[in-house]
């Protein structure tokens, strides 16, 4: 195993993300957080970097840890849930980094309802990753792997 030297990605999760794998799983999916962050952890070994893995309901929290990434992490992969469509503070936060951002989400919004296709973050991420279930935060750890290189 690798010694981890390099800042650690962030991953940072939105409201109701927590109850992943109950909610809603025909659009979301079965697989609860725990079993997404396993899975990106587990891209990762090997690597000298570490993961930081969040989740909040709370849109202050979230703004907290974005600050915090501005300083501590190589980059940042974000599911900001229902705050994609928005926060204006999440989108400010964002503005101050100068890491690669990645937005993730497990459903395209594009295609469902007319208010969730829009994205406060969208303007200020390096790329989005929407649509393929929990196995777009691996997609997204793998881009930032190669952005960071």
């Amino acid at each position: 195993m690798s010694q981890k030297t390099l800042k650690p990605i962030y991953v940072l999760n939105g409201p109701n993300l927590n109850l992943l794998g109950v909610r809603e799983p025909e659009i979301y999916g079965y697989d609860t957080l725990a079993d997404i962050e396993a899975r990106c952890k587990g891209l990762l070994e090997g690597t000298e970097h570490d993961l930081v893995f969040r989740q909040s309901n709370h849109e202050g929290q979230l703004v907290e840890w974005i600050q915090e990434a501005r300083t501590d992490a190589c980059a940042l992969i974000i599911n900001p849930a229902a705050y994609t469509h928005t926060s204006v503070a999440l989108y400010d936060a964002l503005k101050a980094l100068s890491i690669p951002i990645i937005e993730c989400h497990l459903s395209n919004p594009h295609a469902r309802e007319a208010f969730r296709h829009h994205s406060y973050v969208s303007l200020v991420a390096k790329g989005i990753v929407a649509g393929f279930g929990s196995i777009g935060y691996e997609l997204a750890i793998r881009a930032v792997l190669t952005l960071v290189k």
